[in-house]
C-alpha cells in the first residue's frame, strides 16, 4: 500500500501533472525520512536493529486517534500526549528489555523485536475491536500555496516543515551538543567512551526514547493518509527501512535521501501508470515498490564479515540415535492413527493444522536452528507447494507432492544467493523482503492465485485414498515423522556437524576449508523442498488455498512459535505447530479475547529469548537436572567457554567444535 493520494479524481493526467506527483512524493518520502532517522539513530547508537519500530508508531497512531477523534482532545495536546510521554516511555521499557540481552547475537535480538512487534500489534487488536477508523488531517487539507498550478495543502507543508525540522534537529543534537557527542564516541567505542566520562546506559536509554518519538511522530504522519489498521500501518512505518538502508544504517542525511528517493518512486511510478495506463503486472508492482527497493539495496551491500563466534545461553538437547529416533517416529504414527478415530470432527482440523504446521517449522529447524540462517520468508515455498500440488497430476497424486518439494527448490537457492554475501539482520530483511516481493508479483498472478482461490486435492497412491479426514491426519503425521527421522540422521551426520559449526563461526569454518557457499545454498534448497512439501499438506488439509493464506506477515508467528517451541529440535517443531494451531482456536471460541493469539505469541518469544532451544531446552534441562538429583549422578556437561576471533563462544556436548566438523569433513 502506498501513500499517494487518491489521484484517479485528476481530469486530465499528463505532463503538466508530474509537478503534483513530485510534490507527492516529496510529502511521503519526508514521512519515511521521519520514521528512517530514529531507527538509524537506535541502531548505531546501540547497535539493535529494532524491528517493532513500525509497531510503536502504529501504537502511537492509535494512541493519538483515541484522544484526538474518539475523546475530542484538542490537536497540540494529544500530540504532546502521544510525542512527549507515551513514546519515550514505550523507547524506555524497551530499552529496559534490550539491555537483558546486551552481547546477545543478532538472532536472539532478532527473535526479541519481531515479538515485540507481534506482541505490541496483539495489545491494539485487543484494545481497538476491528472497525472502520480514519484520522483527519495534521493540520487541514486547505490550500496554502501554489507552485505551477498545483495547489498544496497546509498539511504537506507541515509534514515537509517536520522532516526538515527533524533533520535539522538531529544535526545540531549530534555536533553542537555535549549529548550529541557522548551519543557519537559511543557508537565509535563504547568502552573507550566510559573511560571518558560518558554513561552507556544512560545514553543508550535516550536514543531508544528519541527513536520511539521519532517512530510515533512517523505514525501520526502516516495515519490521515493510510487509516488505521493494525498490521497495515506497522508495515506502512516498516517501509522506511528502506531509506534506512540506503545509509547503512550509519548515516543520517543518506537516510533522509533515500527516503527523499523512495517517496519519488513511489510518486513517479503512480504518474506513469495513469499516464502511460499501465495494468495488469504493472499495478501488482505498486505496493511492492518500498520492498523491491528494500531488496536492491540489501543485495547491493558489500560481503558481509564472517561471523566469529556466537553465544549460546543454554545447552541444546542431546540428538538421540538412529534407533530411537525410529522408534519415536512409528510411535507417533502409531499414536496418531490409534487416536484419530476418537478426536471430535470439530476439532480434528485443528489437530492436523498443528501437524502441518510442525512440517513448516521442520523446515526451520534444518535452516535456522541447525545452520543458524534467520529467514522470514517461508510461507513462499508453502505457497508455491500448495499451488504445484494443484496443478500437477489432477491435484491428489503423489507427482503433485513431489513436484510441491521440487518447485520450491529453484526459488530456494535463488533466496540463498543473499546469504552467500549477508549474514544476520540483513539476511533476515532480505527474507522478509522477497515474501513480501512475493505476494504481489507471484501469488496475485492469474495463473498462480490472482484474486481467488484455487482447489488443492488430497493424495490417492495407488487406491489408497487420503480424502477422508483422519486418513490425511495419518498421512501428515506419517509426513512429519519421516521428515523428522531424516532431520535427525542429518544432524548426525558429517555435513550436519558442519552445519553446526558453521552456525557457531563461520570465519573458523573458512579458515579450515570448508566451503560455506555451498553449504548455505544446500541447506536454503533443502528448507525450500521441505516448506515446499508441507505447502502441499496445507493445501490439502484447507482444500482451497490463495494469496491470502501467504500473507508475509503470518511469517513473523510461524518463526516466533518455531523459536517458542524449540527451533533446534524435532520436537520443538512440533510444539511449536500445535501452538500456531491452537492459539487461533483459542480466539475463535472467545471472541472477546482479540488479539490475545498475536500477544501471546509475542511475550513468549520474549520470555524464552535466551533458551535458544525453547520450551524443548526448558524441559530438557529441568529433566536432566531431575535425574541427576534422583540418581546422584552428574548432569551433562555444562557450557565450556572458547574464543575464536576474540570472541567468546559457548559449546557445550550438544554441539560440535568447527574442528570436529573440519575432521569430519576430511
Amino acid at each position: 500500500m502506498d501513500l499517494i493520494a487518491d489521484t484517479t479524481t485528476f481530469a486530465a493526467i499528463g505532463f503538466d501533472d508530474l509537478l503534483r506527483f513530485t510534490v507527492l512524493g516529496i510529502v511521503t518520502g519526508a514521512i519515511y525520512a521521519v520514521g528512517a532517522s530514529g531507527l538509524v539513530l537506535t541502531y548505531t547508537t546501540t547497535g539493535v536493529f529494532n524491528f517493532a519500530h513500525g509497531a510503536v508508531g502504529m501504537v502511537a497512531a492509535y494512541a493519538y486517534w483515541q484522544l484526538r477523534e474518539d475523546w475530542g482532545w484538542p490537536t497540540p495536546l494529544a500530540l504532546v500526549v502521544v510525542l512527549l510521554l507515551l513514546a519515550p516511555l514505550l523507547g524506555s521499557l524497551i530499552e529496559l528489555l534490550m539491555r537483558q540481552f546486551h552481547g546477545a547475537d543478532v538472532g536472539t535480538v532478532l527473535v526479541i523485536t519481531i515479538g515485540l512487534t507481534v506482541m505490541l500489534i496483539g495489545v491494539i487488536q485487543k484494545l481497538f475491536p476491528p472497525e472502520v477508523r480514519s484520522l483527519d488531517a495534521l493540520v487541514s487539507n486547505d490550500t496554502a500555496i501554489t507552485i505551477g498550478g498545483v495547489n498544496v495543502s497546509w498539511d504537506q507543508v507541515t509534514i515537509i516543515a517536520v522532516a526538515a525540522a527533524v533533520a535539522a534537529g538531529l544535526r545540531f543534537l549530534l555536533f553542537g551538543t555535549r549529548l550529541g557527542t557522548g551519543m557519537r564516541a559511543v557508537v565509535d567505542n563504547p568502552d573507550l567512551a566510559g573511560l571518558n566520562g560518558a554513561r552507556p546506559y544512560v545514553i543508550a536509554r535516550f536514543s531508544w526514547m528519541l527513536g520511539s518519538v521519532l517512530a510515533a511522530l512517523a505514525g501520526v504522519l502516516i495515519g490521515p493518509a493510510a487509516g488505521l489498521e493494525a498490521i497495515t500501518l506497522t508495515f506502512l512505518v516498516v517501509n522506511a527501512y528502506a531509506a534506512a538502508m540506503v545509509g547503512k544504517l550509519k548515516s543520517l542525511p543518506l537516510t533522509f535521501a533515500g527516503a527523499i528517493g523512495l517517496g519519488l518512486a513511489q510518486s513517479y511510478y503512480d504518474w506513469a501508470s495513469l499516464e502511460l495506463e499501465l495494468g495488469g503486472v504493472w499495478q501488482r508492482v505498486k505496493p511492492a515498490i518500498p520492498t523491491i527497493f528494500l531488496f536492491i539495496f540489501l543485495i547491493a551491500l558489500p560481503s558481509a564479515r564472517l561471523s566469529v563466534g556466537r553465544l549460546v545461553g543454554a545447552r541444546t538437547p542431546p540428538v538421540p540415535s538412529l534407533e530411537r529416533s525410529l522408534r519415536w517416529g512409528i510411535g507417533f504414527v502409531a499414536v496418531t492413527a490409534l487416536m484419530a478415530p476418537l478426536i471430535p470432527d470439530d476439532n480434528l482440523s485443528d489437530v492436523t493444522r498443528g501437524v502441518v504446521n510442525g512440517v513448516i517449522m521442520l523446515s526451520l529447524v534444518v535452516l535456522t536452528g541447525y545452520s543458524g540462517l534467520v529467514s522470514l520468508g517461508q510461507l513462499v515455498f508453502v505457497g508455491l507447494g500448495a499451488w504445484a500440488m494443484a496443478v500437477i497430476g489432477g491435484g491428489d497424486s503423489i507427482l503433485g507432492m513431489l513436484g510441491a518439494a521440487a518447485v520450491a527448490v529453484p526459488i530456494g537457492a535463488l533466496i540463498a544467493l543473499p546469504s552467500l554475501r549477508l549474514q544476520g539482520l540483513y539476511l533476515a530483511l532480505s527474507t522478509f523482503a522477497f515474501a513480501v516481493m512475493s505476494v504481489a508479483l507471484i501469488f496475485q498472478d492469474p495463473h498462480i492465485f490472482g484474486d481467488g482461490n484455487r482447489l488443492v486435492g488430497r493424495l490417492d497412491l495407488f487406491g489408497l485414498s487420503f480424502a477422508g479426514d483422519r486418513m490425511f491426519l495419518v498421512l501428515c503425521a506419517l509426513c512429519f515423522a519421516a521428515i523428522g527421522i531424516g532431520l535427525l540422521a542429518l544432524k548426525r551426520s558429517a555435513f550436519g556437524r558442519q552445519l553446526t559449526a558453521m552456525r557457531d563461526s563461520q570465519s573458523a569454518c573458512a579458515t579450515l576449508g570448508l566451503d560455506i557457499r555451498r553449504q548455505k545454498l544446500l541447506v536454503f534448497m533443502l528448507s525450500a523442498a521441505i516448506a515446499g512439501l508441507a505447502g502441499a499438506l496445507l493445501g490439502g488439509q484447507k482444500s482451497t488455498f490463495g494469496g491470502i493464506d501467504v500473507d508475509a506477515f503470518n511469517n513473523l508467528p510461524l518463526f516466533l512459535l518455531a523459536v517458542v517451541g524449540g527451533i533446534t529440535t524435532v520436537s520443538g517443531a512440533l510444539i511449536g505447530g500445535a501452538m500456531l494451531a491452537l492459539l487461533p482456536l483459542v480466539q475463535s471460541e472467545f471472541p472477546d479475547l482479540g488479539g490475545v493469539v498475536f500477544l501471546v505469541i509475542g511475550a513468549s518469544a520474549i520470555a524464552l529469548g535466551k533458551q535458544p532451544s525453547g520450551i524443548v531446552g526448558v524441559f530438557s534441562e529441568k529433566w536432566e537436572r531431575w535425574r541427576a538429583e534422583l540418581f546422584g549422578s552428574q548432569p551433562p556437561a555444562t557450557a565450556a567457554a572458547i574464543t575464536t576471533g576474540g570472541e567468546m563462544d559457548i559449546t557445550d556436548s550438544g554441539d560440535t567444535l568447527p574442528s570436529e566438523a573440519a575432521g569430519a569433513a576430511r
